[in-house]
């Protein structure tokens, strides 16, 4: 599988336009599969998709007296975040091979009840060229990796840690020759970096545009005057 997703002419690379909008052609998934070196992680070939999804539960604060009123949100904890991922199965690399599991012509899981090891899968969103050289967006901007993870283009790192398979399902039908494989992804945990931690006092959170309700003096609009730039922008 490390290189059976792609080792045929019929399975080469190929090109993508360069374009500000970010396109799927550049989202590349990677994880370590069951026939490789348990230390390197190869791209998963043939994904119809792979959908992220995490939840967090909002809860209200009110206190009787006070009419109806929302005294303050409080954010509960995150729900562990699920990947929904469809894979054309393939002869030599069915969707648990990739994943790391023994199956298919590797071995003899079959089953989730066969899975006793979590794994780690990668994504990396490759820059486009074209808004890479627009200015403070490109180069040593924070939440780039440098060349990627293969020496190329800039690209953002997205790690998602020691994963679980919950549901498994494929289909074969009489009125459809192509099989796919289903599966969700339960995830512990997601880093853009291995080497770094999030700390409290980190400055990459969302302090520039911190709530008038966490600074009372602050009035976003009062005083502000426009900056000039394309976007209509306005400095408080």
């Amino acid at each position: 599988m490390a290189a059976r997703d792609r080792d045929t002419y019929i399975h080469r690379l190929g090109v993508t336009p360069e374009t500000a909008s970010l396109i799927s052609s550049k989202n590349k998934i990677y994880a370590i599969p069951a026939d490789g070196n348990q230390t390197t992680a190869f791209q998963i070939g043939v994904l119809s998709s792979f959908d992220p999804s995490e939840t967090r539960t909002i809860e209200p604060v009110r206190g009787i007296g006070f009419g109806d009123h929302i005294a303050e949100l409080v954010p509960g904890m995150t729900e562990p975040m699920t990947i929904s991922v469809v894979r054309t199965a393939q002869y030599l690399s069915m969707i648990f091979q990739v994943f790391g599991y023994k199956g298919g012509i590797d071995g003899i899981v079959r089953s989730l009840r066969h899975h006793k090891w979590p794994f780690d899968i990668v994504q990396e969103i490759v820059i486009s060229r074209l808004p890479a050289v627009i200015e403070g967006k490109g180069g040593d901007a924070p939440g780039l990796t440098p060349n990627g993870l293969n020496g190329e283009l800039d690209a953002i790192l997205t790690y998602y840690e020691g994963c679980w398979i919950s549901d498994y399902s494929t289909s074969y039908a009489a009125d459809a020759a192509l099989v796919q494989e289903n599966v969700t992804v339960n995830v512990t945990d997601i880093i853009a970096s291995t080497s770094e931690d999030y700390v409290e006092l980190g400055d990459y959170f969302n302090l520039n545009a911190i709530s008038r309700i966490a600074n009372p003096g602050t009035n976003l609009l009062v005083g502000a005057v426009a900056t000039g730039k394309p976007s209509g922008g306005v400095t408080v």
